[in-house]
């Protein structure tokens, strides 16, 4: 059962779009997506999953499940940074062990995305607040990022110039999250019947688009190695190891909060992930001395593909038996 999960997921068709970006890269082929193209297709799939969701919640309704769901989202995302950092502290400099630890504190909205796909893969859905869970862990692991920094680099930028005020207003004016979260209460408010009139907008064409914004993710993936190797082996197994436990953690405890299978996954794969949008636009207001030749291809080019590949079906496994 666990092989024909793994296996299913590393033949999907969007996973191997991904490894083509990759083989391209490596065959230096001229293979590209035009950025204003890709700008496009990343704003497109926040726009479907939030207005899916908020239309979800809407026929959902409002319970105690969606407020436990909020909290423990809060916890894990103020959480994983929090002790995550002190293992990077050992290895790395405090602005670039708060940089990394906010990454993964935080959320990847394209392995979220990924994630639904798996889902409905397995004939299984998560409920539309998860959408909302997954804006809401952006900013307060940016925050204990930031406030860890404070603490341990008292001559840090950081602590100089930015307050925790601006940087939480940063975080909620991100585009994406903006993008998301707006999407997320439009679909709310909207009246059922009228939503239905673009749902081959947001529905039909959901899986192509995602196909090619993998495409662009393996091209970038491949392009951002070139720098990251001379951090040596810690930050490669950090990027693996750390979201795998965080990712199976979270599964399991997740049954305090929702017996939903696909609640459950989603928790999973949210604390798993690493963010290499919202957080690398936060550092370079909060951490300009932070490199992010170090947490975008740990996020990205190690982490991502690790959850994608691997991390996805574990957490389904653990997941099931728990059901």
């Amino acid at each position: 059962m666990e092989f024909q999960i793994l296996l299913s997921n590393l033949t999907n068709p969007t996973l191997l779009f991904f490894v083509l970006g990759i083989i391209a890269t490596c065959l230096k082929s001229d293979l590209e997506i035009p950025a204003s193209s890709s700008r496009f297709i990343s704003l497109y799939l926040l726009f479907s999953i939030g207005f899916k969701g908020g239309q979800e919640l809407a026929h959902s309704g409002f319970n105690a499940e969606i407020v436990y769901s909020l909290l423990f989202g809060l916890a894990l995302a103020a959480i994983i940074p929090l002790y995550t950092f002190f293992i990077l502290k050992k290895k790395l400099s405090v602005s670039d062990a708060g940089a990394v630890a906010a990454s993964y504190g935080s959320v990847s909205a394209v392995t979220f995305v990924a994630a639904v796909s798996f889902l409905e893969m397995e004939k299984l859905t998560s409920g539309g607040h998860m959408v909302a869970v997954m804006a809401l862990m952006e900013a307060p692991a940016i925050i204990v990022g930031v406030i860890l920094m404070m603490q341990f680099d008292k001559v840090s930028e950081a602590s100089e110039k930015v307050s925790l005020g601006k940087l939480l207003k940063h975080s909620f004016t991100n585009g994406s999250v903006l993008m998301i979260i707006g999407s997320l209460v439009i679909g709310l408010i909207a009246d059922t019947k009228q939503a239905e009139g673009i749902k081959p907008f947001t529905t039909d064409i959901f899986k192509g688009f995602l196909a090619l914004f993998l495409l662009e993710m393996g091209i970038v993936t491949a392009k951002r190695f070139a720098t990251f190797w001379r951090y040596g082996w810690f930050v490669t197994l950090f990027a693996i190891i750390i979201p795998a436990i965080n990712g199976c953690v979270a599964a399991y405890l997740s049954h305090l909060v929702t017996h939903d299978p696909g609640n459950r996954f989603i928790f999973a794969i949210l604390a798993a992930s690493a963010s290499y949008i919202a957080v690398p636009a936060a550092m370079q207001l909060a951490a300009p001395n932070a490199d992010p030749g170090l947490y975008i291809p740990m996020a990205l080019g190690v982490t991502f593909p690790f959850n994608i590949t691997i991390g996805m079906p574990l957490y389904f496994v653990i997941v099931q038996q728990g059901a």
